[in-house]
């Protein structure tokens, strides 16, 4: 948890406090890398409509009655094979990530909570939320880890606020930051996090960004995903001062047999390999903490279909993580979405606590 940065007080008679939040919102991940705990996550992630846009009596069908059957084990196997001492990667990080905001923000004077939370499975939006209400939160700013729009993800974030602000008498101020794929601190921490890499590991002849991909139907739809991706790229590639021959964009995790955002990661690792390409860097930008998509799939089975067509070394370029420059990017992104609100203490209130 955010540590305090202040002396606790007595509250002034008469006196209201407002009191704001900062709501630091990831995907999830299941509580342990099991079946029996991946299968309920399973169940809410793929049950979500945002997720998966087909008729809800048929996919109902597919997923309790094929999916939820067979694919619990499999992905329990994969969580394994990356899980932490502390637990989920993807979780492990997301929480480091709030307690450094909130101290950073602490530093720069500001007087708030921030709490991690995850779209699916614990902690949940709705929990977080009651903790939020209880402490007095009369403000809250819902921060995502989706650097990148879309309704697949950013829009079920603002579903699951919704759908507990619905239930509820008094309902705090909301704010939403929808996405940041240009903002210039966020690229410079990607871009420090991979010079920092090349120096300790030597670089490749080709980078390649991996973003998660999202139906092709999705952006016919109007989802801006595809374009801020391939902007988020584009910025990256110039602040490295990449030529077009040096860096490759591709999307990665596609699921069921829709068309998906194409050039396909792994299929690209294998082109790559089999066209002499002997030595190549990956990173994954729309990842802001590493978790299963960027260790198991990447790090892992990315490596192999490279290596196996051809290829000599690959090199997986970690998430942002904890890295300084993402935490204040992070801060900076925050302290602009939070201007106009109270967040630093009032004259003679310098002692309350948050």
């Amino acid at each position: 948890m955010p540590q305090d940065h202040g002396n606790h007080g007595s509250i002034a008679p008469g006196r209201a406090i407002e009191r704001t939040a900062i709501l630091w919102c990831n995907l999830g991940s299941p509580d342990a890398p099991t079946a029996a705990a991946v299968r309920p996550y399973l169940a809410e992630f793929l049950g979500d409509p945002r997720v998966v846009e087909i008729p809800r009596l048929i996919w109902a069908l597919i997923l309790h009655g094929i999916i939820l059957r067979v694919r619990p084990a499999k992905s329990a196997a994969k969580y394994a094979s990356i899980w932490m001492a502390e637990g989920s990667p993807l979780k492990v990080w997301t929480r480091k990530q709030a307690t450094l905001l909130a101290g950073w923000l602490g530093e720069r004077g500001h007087r708030l909570t921030v709490h991690d939370a995850m779209r699916y499975a614990s902690p949940s939006i709705a929990s977080r939320l009651d903790a939020l209400q209880a402490e007095g939160a009369t403000r809250v700013l819902v921060l995502q880890a989706y650097p990148q729009y879309s309704a697949t993800t950013t829009a079920s974030v603002i579903d699951a606020v919704s759908d507990w602000s619905r239930r509820q008498r008094r309902i705090p101020e909301f704010r939403f930051v929808n996405q940041y794929h240009d903002d210039p601190a966020y690229i410079e921490a990607l871009a420090l996090g991979i010079e920092a890499h090349w120096e300790r590991e030597g670089r490749g002849e080709v980078l390649l960004m991996s973003f998660h991909g999202i139906p092709v139907r999705n952006i016919a739809l109007g989802d801006p995903y595809q374009a801020q991706c391939l902007e988020t790229a584009r910025l990256l590639a110039a602040r490295l001062g990449l030529s077009a021959a040096q860096h490759r964009v591709t999307f990665q995790s596609r699921f069921g047999r829709a068309k998906w955002l194409e050039p396909y990661t792994e299929p690209t690792l294998r082109e790559l390999g089999a066209s002499g390409v002997k030595r190549i860097d990956v990173v994954c930008p729309g990842f802001p903490a590493d978790c299963l998509e960027t260790l198991e799939e990447i790090a892992m089975e990315g490596r192999e279909a490279f290596m196996h067509a051809g290829g000599e070394a690959f090199s997986y370029i970690p998430c942002l993580n904890d890295s300084p420059a993402w935490i204040t990017a992070l801060t900076g992104i925050a302290e602009r979405n939070l201007a106009g609100w109270p967040t630093r203490p009032a004259a003679g209130t310098q002692n309350l606590p948050r």
